[in-house]
């Protein structure tokens, strides 16, 4: 018996004229006779045939995977709204995503769940966050490793001894992201969920060293390494582009087949709402415009952007109308603290913005 000869998805991809992700999709849907795995690589019999496109979206699927990390103004939460507004040719037309400040990457991991794009970036000017998304796609088994020892450590500690050892990898954190090299990405990346899954509110702040400096929460039984999730989403980011760096690297990638999903840091809508500094540098009114107007120049894709309605506090406030002039502004309804005051917490409004 003919022993199989294998080949790469990339050189599968090359062969049948289609993207990485397409292939490492049909892959994942056992649609490729005798595929498989490799370590985290999937390997393809060579004398395989491309299989006829099934392009489908995938409503259906029963157990979605979900954000690895929490994020302040994560859009969980709204997700039924915002994919109310995706462009209608979502998995026909448009076949490639890009989120170029993806954060947790709720919208990002409905897209994967729901749709079959052939191509998919994301980028984030949080070196840190990246750092996370590479691990948990490149080393699930390493990551997985880490987080279950500390787990371990923290849920097996009283009140004092977790909050000891919470600022003990808090300072481990700091004090390695100071040197990142791919020696120590793995650990970084597990510190960074063990902390966002600990500290207050989930919260990623920096002080104007860059260091982090949220304290430690008071949840009695957080789960740090839920190992189903990260060995399903690593699946899911396979032949995903990954980049540190600001928003207007997605030019190199958008095209008329391309939607993009913005997520800035919001406006505040008070003085007392803008608690985080999410870099060591805050995200304002001028840094607001500068995002606005290279939206607007985004003409060739379909493009959504989220941010908060100063209408909820004044209702002449027209930061965003007037920025945004020309696009469709949507208010739609959602469940958010517009101060640190719980009597404040409620139904107010944000913004979908769209050019389709």
């Amino acid at each position: 018996m003919q022993q199989l000869q294998y080949i790469s998805a990339n050189d599968a991809a090359k062969k049948w004229g289609i993207s990485h992700r397409r292939v490492i999709t049909l892959c994942r849907e056992n649609r490729i006779p005798n595929v498989a795995m490799l370590g985290n690589m999937w390997i393809i019999p060579s004398e395989a045939e491309k299989p006829l496109d099934a392009r489908t979206t995938k409503y259906d699927k029963k157990d979605p995977v979900k954000p690895f990390v929490k994020w302040a103004g994560g859009k969980g939460q709204l997700l039924s709204t915002i994919r109310k507004f995706y462009p209608a040719e979502m998995g026909t037309k448009i076949t490639k995503y890009c989120e170029p400040m993806v954060g947790a990457g709720a919208v990002l991991f409905d897209v994967l769940n729901t749709y079959e794009m052939d191509e998919v970036f994301i980028c984030d000017i949080n070196s840190e966050l990246i750092n996370t998304y590479e691990a948990v796609r490149d080393n699930p088994d390493g990551l997985i490793a880490l987080l279950a020892k500390f787990e371990k450590d923290h849920l097996s500690s009283d009140d004092n001894g977790r909050k000891e050892y919470y600022y003990r990898q808090r300072d481990d954190f700091n004090a390695q992201m100071q040197n990142p090299t791919k020696g120590n990405s793995i650990l970084r990346a597990a510190l960074f969920i063990y902390l966002n899954k600990t500290c207050f509110n989930g919260l990623y702040r920096v002080n104007r060293q860059g260091l982090f400096n949220v304290p430690m929460g008071s949840y009695k039984h957080p789960t740090i390494c839920d190992a189903e999730n990260i060995s399903k989403t690593s699946e899911l980011l396979q032949g995903v582009k990954i980049i540190t760096g600001d928003y207007t690297c997605v030019e190199q990638f958008i095209d008329d087949k391309t939607f993009v999903y913005f997520d800035p840091p919001y406006r505040p809508l008070t003085k007392t709402a803008d608690f985080t500094s999410y870099t060591a540098d805050s995200f304002n009114d001028d840094d607001q415009i500068k995002l606005g107007e290279f939206i607007k120049s985004l003409s060739s894709a379909k493009v959504m952007a989220s941010n908060s309605d100063p209408h909820n506090i004044d209702e002449n406030d027209n930061f965003f109308d007037e920025l945004y002039a020309g696009m469709n502004i949507n208010r739609v309804s959602a469940n958010r603290a517009i101060n640190s005051k719980g009597k404040n917490r409620g139904k107010i409004n944000e913004l979908l913005i769209t050019n389709y």
